[in-house]
């Protein structure tokens, strides 16, 4: 068979004609039906419907469309394979024809009915038929339809959003009645309803994005969801029909109307529904019940305010009894289920909801929040038996994902806690601690566990808070620290690292209840000898000791003992670091200097074993053990320096003279302490070699434990000590910004208590400083042609290569910010006449640092010349020899800012370009004469503006500037709009 456009057929076209013209008797319309109805059923039927959709009359064209339509119905059994596809491909070809002739509606959907018919007789055939539908129109003719056997659905959307509204009308006219139609089949075309189904469900999300504001167009696609709803009641079509409810109630929630709510509501507290809910309950995991699953969370999400404010609605109270039993099934969360994270996140906004209730609420109370706040509770105990920790050997078998997802669910139990306690208040806490006396009554140790974890969850909320105590007395008083080392009852390790947790997130009660330190402490000596416990238990021994330091002054000689013993045993680096800060901390609570020297020289002697250690493995020609040991006693020394300081809440004594500098500085019985870390100091760096980065980052952070005491102590150096270690840096050492920083923090850490300014140390510093700075000089490298010009003063050699002062940009960096730090406190050595010369040098190297490649020492140079274009209340000899630098440099330094704006710098480095321009503007009466002789120099970097906006650029600056403006947005508008970032 052939359908060719054109074809001529014994009959006549008048006759349709007739038949729809008024008049017509009924004698005469009942034989022209006849006659019409036997040539459909002809075997011309096929051709007779082919030529009547060419015709000029819309009748004739409607009823060859109800030709196509009546044909497949009736005689399809009887083509052969070959004649199916010919067929569609004509009926979309008279589709996309007649829309391009702007068809009337009833034609167009007369076709679409045709194009139904043909899915229902070859659902297998024609599987994708909205989207080969859909491809068609956008082509304007029939498309191959193996094509779409590859393609994905989202790309039906992107053809989507090029239909015409015509085409679009028509797309949605084929999938309605498509819906319709698949709806009145039989069981028999199960697969058919989902594959209809999943259209639908395609349509209503491209309709939420393309038709948000077309309600007429989803109004279509609503009257189909009665279709959508009866499958929830079919077991073969539930898990389709489920998913598209679960997705578009994710996507577009308000699609559904009350009425279509109602219906789901009516299916979700069924007898249907609580037999899926029993499968999950027991862990039964079928697709039908995840999928139910799903949908029930979906509909939770998008009625939780209703759920929540009608808890007396029957209905109601069955949904959350169902949503509450998602977290009731058999097996651990995460290893057994797919189903724990999503109910969490439900309840997680359940209860946000009811506090931003209250909050919004103000003194008014809700009505419902009672019964809210009791589901909330009910919820936080059953996850409190969710987060129980399996049997070790189960927990051995499983994989890393599932052990990874039920730490996640454990750490949502836990951010669920700290919410509902703002709802139930310390209710909730005492109710854990009641089920932890349980517990260990019990000798439930997994039990213990969980609950431990929970109270440990809310100890941000209460910790510091009193009100507590008297709940959390019973469970320290309870004989949980014995029961936790006594090896008879063998409790699991993971309940003692609980347990341990427990200890240092409520330190601060132990601190108001000292009674409880001993044997708590106790349990946390013999936990560090264990592996597995160690690390906790360090943590926690750092924190009780740091926090309960005067309490605990009776046993410094008890943890210098357990201590020594534990060295015996192999403890890791960073435990020895918080075991030896511990005892410094009880250390510095020692009432009597005597005392507490004695007990620091047996601490620093346990520092000299690493020490040793680390001679020794170096004299092996053991690298890796020397750097471990080495490292190790550099960083307890560091640890010992930061806890053995006085405590912040420390009482201070308003009415005490400040100590001065001699006082502060002179030889004191902590001398030899001190001798004792800078040899240690020495012989690290000399066992690891001078250029260890981590070393000298450790021997830094070690001087600066002094820099906030206001009295003489172990960490107090004297000024040369640390003049002695600054000066030994030369270009190679590491970590410049860790000891020029610290440097730079010595110049200024006792200034605060009235002791006069190291001016010996700056002067050290800076003599070391210029000596480094010429050493950078003296060093050529190629560097990009500086922005100068030799009547500024920067002589460009004749080979075109510059001296660049940052191969090391840390180094030159670090310089620049050291020299930060004499403006304005030590200006006056800084520009003292004997350093002439090495100031003119440095401070041509910081030009030439501002017009480097490198980020770092260009915004270092220019937050130095922002600083040096200050006016300051200093010596006048200064100011004069300040401001006769601001004349000689202002226009090189002027250049070097205007290039960077310009475009040398890129977009995220210009704010650091502003500072030294307004401060320019501000001081200097020559900053207008500076910035466009800048501007109109050769080296400025952009071609792209013009002379206008560079004036207009100079008069913003000016004007901004005088009104105190911020020059940001006129540097980002008038240079370097549309310029691209370096």
């Amino acid at each position: 068979m052939q359908l060719q456009r054109g074809s001529a057929y014994p009959f006549n076209a008048a006759l349709i004609e007739e038949l729809y013209q008024p008049g017509t008797s009924p004698e005469q319309v009942f034989q022209i039906q006849d006659s019409l109805q036997k040539l459909q059923r002809s075997d011309q039927g096929w051709q007779m419907a082919d030529a009547l959709l060419g015709s000029q009359d819309e009748n004739v064209r409607f009823f060859g469309a109800s030709t196509f339509t009546i044909k497949l119905n009736s005689d399809w059994n009887s083509l052969r394979e070959d004649e199916t596809g010919p067929i569609l491909h004509r009926l979309l070809e008279w589709l996309i024809s007649r829309l391009k002739s702007n068809e009337r509606a009833k034609v167009i959907k007369k076709l679409c009915a045709a194009l139904v018919a043909y899915f229902l007789r070859s659902p297998a055939s024609w599987a994708r038929c909205l989207l080969h539908l859909i491809c068609s129109m956008s082509e304007g003719k029939p498309v191959n339809y193996v094509d779409m056997m590859s393609v994905h659905y989202q790309y039906a959307t992107q053809k989507v959003k090029i239909l015409d509204q015509s085409q679009l009308r028509t797309a949605l006219w084929f999938a309605t009645t498509l819906v319709e139609e698949v709806g009145k089949t039989d069981s028999e075309s199960i697969r058919t309803s989902g594959d209809y189904a999943n259209c639908w469900k395609t349509w209503v999300l491209f309709a939420h994005g393309a038709w948000n504001d077309k309600a007429n167009q989803v109004a279509s696609l609503r009257t189909l969801i009665p279709f959508i709803a009866q499958p929830l009641w079919n077991h073969d079509l539930f898990e389709v029909a489920a998913d598209c409810w679960t997705e578009i109630l994710g996507t577009c929630p308000t699609f559904f109307p009350p009425e279509a709510m109602v219906q789901l509501r009516t299916y979700l507290t069924s007898p249907n529904a609580q037999d899926l809910l029993s499968l999950i309950v027991k862990g039964q995991y079928e697709d039908e019940a995840l999928a139910y699953s799903r949908l029930l969370l979906a509909y939770g999400d998008v009625m939780l305010q209703d759920l929540a404010r009608q808890p007396d609605n029957p209905s109601g109270q069955v949904l959350m009894h169902s949503l509450m039993q998602l977290l009731a099934y058999e097996g651990f969360a995460g290893a057994d289920d797919d189903i724990c994270t999503p109910a969490m996140e439900f309840w997680q906004a359940y209860t946000e909801f009811l506090i931003d209730s209250i909050y919004s609420a103000e003194n008014q109370a809700e009505p419902w929040m009672d019964s809210a706040r009791h589901y909330v509770m009910q919820i936080i105990e059953q996850c409190w038996i969710k987060i129980h920790m399996p049997p070790e050997e189960v927990y051995a078998q499983w994989t890393p994902e599932a052990r990874g997802d039920f730490q996640v669910f454990r750490k949502d139990v836990v951010d669920l806690l700290q919410s509902a306690y703002t709802l139930l208040g310390i209710s909730m806490f005492d109710r854990f601690a009641q089920l932890t006396l349980e517990s260990l009554h019990k000798r439930a140790w997994l039990q213990l566990e969980a609950t431990l974890s929970c109270l440990n969850a809310l100890a941000e909320s209460i910790s510091d808070d009193d009100t507590a105590d008297v709940t959390l007395s019973p469970v320290f008083d309870s004989g949980l620290f014995h029961a936790m080392t006594d090896n008879a009852l063998h409790v699991p390790s993971n309940t003692q690292q609980t347990t341990i947790n427990l200890i240092t997130s409520f330190t601060p009660f132990f601190e108001r209840h000292p009674q409880f330190l001993q044997p708590m402490l106790n349990f946390l000596f013999i936990a560090l000898r264990t592996p597995a416990l160690t690390e906790v238990a360090a943590k926690a021994v750092l924190s009780i000791c740091d926090a309960c330091r005067n309490n605990l002054v009776p046993d410094v000689d008890t943890f210098l003992e357990q201590y020594d013993k534990l060295l015996g045993e192999d403890i890791e680096s960073r435990n020895k670091e918080r075991l030896v800060g511990a005892i410094a901390a009880v250390i510095q609570a020692v009432p009597f200097e005597d005392q507490k020297i004695e007990r620091f020289s047996k601490l620093l002697a346990f520092v000299e074993r690493d020490v040793s250690a680390c001679l020794k493995f170096a004299k092996n020609q053991a690298p890796a053990g020397a750097e471990e040991k080495g490292l190790c006693a550099l960083r307890c020394l560091v640890s010992i320096g930061k806890y053995v300081q006085q405590p912040d809440d420390q009482t201070i004594d308003l009415e005490s003279k400040p100590i001065s500098q001699d006082e502060l500085y002179a030889p004191t019985i902590w001398t030899p302490s001190q001798y004792c870390m800078v040899q240690i100091m020495n012989t690290v760096s000399g066992a690891l070699g001078t250029n260890h980065g981590d070393v000298a980052e450790a021997i830094c952070q070690i001087f600066r434990s002094g820099f906030k005491e206001d009295f003489p102590g172990p960490f107090v150096f004297a000024p040369s000590v640390i003049e002695d270690y600054v000066v030994t840096t030369n270009l190679q050492s590491p970590r410049p910004e860790q000891v020029f920083g610290m440097a730079g923090a010595s110049l200024f850490a006792h200034m605060r208590n009235g002791a006069t300014k190291l001016e010996i140390s700056a002067t050290r510093f800076l003599n070391h400083l210029f000596h480094l700075a010429a050493a950078m000089e003296r060093k050529s490298f190629l560097s990009r042609k500086p922005a100068g010009h030799p009547k500024f003063g920067i002589g460009v050699p004749a080979d075109g290569s510059t001296d660049n002062p940052t191969n090391e940009p840390e180094m030159a960096s670090s310089c620049i910010d050291l020299a930060l730090k004499y403006i304005p406190h030590y200006l006056h050595i800084f520009l003292n006449s004997q350093y002439r010369n090495h100031v003119v040098n440095f401070l041509l190297m910081t030009i030439r640092s501002m017009q480097s490649q490198e980020i770092m020492p260009r915004k270092s140079a220019a937050s130095f010349w922002a600083a040096m274009f200050v006016r300051y209340d200093v010596n006048a000899d200064v100011q004069v020899v300040q401001h006769s630098l601001q004349m000689q440099y202002g226009p090189q330094v002027t250049q070097c800012i205007i290039n960077n704006i310009g475009g040398d710098a890129a977009r995220s480095e210009l704010e650091n370009w502003t500072a030294p321009l307004r401060q320019i503007v501000t001081t200097q009466v020559n900053s207008r004469q500076w910035i466009s002789s800048a501007l109109f120099h050769n080296t400025f970097p952009s071609a792209k503006v013009s002379d206008v906006q560079k004036r207009q650029f100079v008069d913003q600056v000016i004007h901004l500037t005088v009104l105190g403006r911020k020059l940001t947005a006129v540097k980002v508008k008038g240079l370097v709009e549309d310029e691209p970032d370096n």
